[in-house]
This record gives C-alpha cells, sequence and structure tokens, in this order.
C-alpha cells in the first residue's frame, strides 16, 4: 500500500479535490490499492490524485463517486480543477497541460522561445504580455502561478524525463531583456549541470531540419498511448493517432542527430549567457 502524505487542501482546487477523495477513501475504510482495484487504476495513481501530484481527469471523477457513495461530489469537483485551469491556461492548452502532469517522458523541440516547463518567472511574464499587452494584474499573475506550477515535474528525473532541443533562435532571442536573458539561460545550464534535464542546440549552421516549421511536444504516458502535442499562434493541437504520432517521432529523432551533444549544448547555452551579460553591462 502506498502511504498517504497531508495536503494543505487550501493551497489550489487539485489539493481539495486530493483532500476530499482522501476523506472519502478513509471514511470507506478503503486503501489506497483497495480504492484503486475497484477502478482499475494503480495504488499509486490514487497516491498522486491525493497529493494533487496528477490531475483528476472527468471519467474516473464519476467512477470515485459511484464507488464512494460521494453522489456526484468529485464530479462537481473536478469541473472546479478544469475552471481554475482554464484562467491559468489558453482555452487550447488546458487539456495539453493535464496530459503533461501524466507524462512520464516529454520530448519537446522550441524553435523560437524556451519550452514553458523551463522559463523562469520574469522570462515568462515578457512572454505573456507579449502576446496580452492589456492583461490585468490579476489575470496575469493566475497564468504565471499555473506556468510556473507546472514546474514542479521538472527535478525529479524519476518521475519525468524532459528532453528539450532548442533551437539556436531561442538563445539569441531578447524576451524581455538581456539580463532576464541571462538568468534564464542560466536556470536551464542548472538543471543541465545537475543531470535534471536533457538539453542539445541546434545551430543555425545546422541548415534545415526536420522540424523547422514549428515547435512540437511528445508525451508518452505509463498506461497510456502516447501523444504529439503542436501549437501555433492561438491554436494548440493533440494529436493522438498512433501513425502521426509515429512520423512525429521519427522527425524529433532526426532532427537530434543534427543538434549538438549535450556537453556542447552546453557550452553553447553559456556562450549566450556570456553574450547577453556583456551586452547588458558594456565595458
Amino acid at each position: 500500500m502506498v502511504s498517504p502524505s497531508p495536503l494543505d487542501p487550501t493551497r489550489s482546487p487539485a489539493a481539495f479535490y486530493g483532500a476530499e477523495l482522501r476523506r472519502l477513501r478513509e471514511k470507506a475504510g478503503l486503501s489506497q490499492q483497495e480504492l484503486a482495484d475497484l477502478v482499475f487504476i494503480s495504488g499509486t495513481y490514487v497516491s498522486q490524485l491525493e497529493k494533487a501530484v496528477r490531475r483528476p481527469q472527468e471519467d474516473l471523477s464519476r467512477q470515485l463517486d459511484v464507488v464512494l457513495s460521494a453522489d456526484g461530489h468529485l464530479e462537481r469537483l473536478h469541473s472546479l480543477v478544469r475552471a481554475v485551469r482554464s484562467r491559468q491556461f489558453a482555452d487550447y492548452f488546458v487539456e495539453a497541460a493535464e496530459h503533461e502532469q501524466q507524462a512520464k517522458t516529454i520530448l519537446e523541440y522550441a524553435p523560437l522561445v524556451v519550452p514553458g516547463l523551463l522559463q523562469t518567472r520574469r522570462y515568462a511574464e515578457a512572454i505573456i504580455l507579449a502576446a496580452n499587452p492589456l492583461l490585468d494584474e490579476e489575470e496575469l499573475e493566475e497564468r504565471l502561478t499555473g506556468r510556473m506550477e507546472r514546474q514542479a515535474l521538472i527535478g525529479d528525473p524519476t518521475r519525468l524525463l524532459f528532453w528539450a532541443v532548442l533551437d539556436e533562435a531561442v538563445l539569441r532571442r531578447v524576451v524581455g531583456s538581456r539580463e532576464i536573458m541571462a538568468e534564464q539561460l542560466r536556470r536551464i545550464a542548472e538543471l543541465v549541470t545537475k543531470r535534471q534535464i536533457v538539453v542539445q542546440v541546434v545551430e543555425f549552421e545546422a541548415g534545415a531540419h526536420a522540424l523547422l516549421e514549428g515547435m512540437i511536444s511528445l508525451m508518452t504516458f505509463e498506461d497510456a498511448p502516447p501523444l504529439a502535442y503542436m501549437e501555433s499562434v492561438n491554436v494548440g493541437h493533440l494529436v493522438d493517432e498512433t501513425a502521426l504520432v509515429e512520423k512525429c517521432r521519427l522527425a524529433y529523432d532526426f532532427v537530434r542527430t543534427v543538434a549538438l551533444p549535450q556537453e556542447e549544448s552546453l557550452g553553447r547555452i553559456m556562450k549566450a549567457v556570456e553574450e547577453h551579460e556583456h551586452a547588458s553591462h558594456p565595458r
């Protein structure tokens, strides 16, 4: 049995959902594994729901309501969680964000900006405001909170393998300021040095490659088929067709072959840090 741990239910709607799931489970006299067996999931999955590590799904919430005699309570809480997520993320990204929390591996190609899972707060703020210059402070804070909370995935490679291929344009484009760029790239270098993520850089000299036309994020899961997520201006698209996902994965593998190895990529990132710092503090 996976041991439960305390959770502050006021932290977020997802935390409240987890606390309520635990309360209902214990009221029913069930262990996490016993409840998991009733709805055909793993005991670890129940533990992750109770800790708000994984986001609740509508169908599962409905099943849990039935076995726990909760009269639709968890399904209603799921709707609340999703409503909050909708305020934190653009409509087209909400579903992808939920899948991201469940992923075992994420392989991402970034042609223009640092992936959201790696962004510093100041870099993220500059990106969000560039796309939404009239955003009020409350909504900006919600967007930033959502982006920062996503990053709980990073830092535990036993939970998630995150592999990013960054185009050289990501290192060179000044987002916010030179100071913000130096801070952002140092953050990426720190994660690489601590062996928490894998990063490669595709230099301009590599020329044309298989993903030149846009970003892609490939996700795999313990108990579900892989997905691909692609995004352009105000549009995001999840792909679950196996043959197409396999083509996307092959394109990603082709890009990795023209990217610098990780050690050389780290050196290229640190060189970009020096360039930004020198430009922001010229002698």
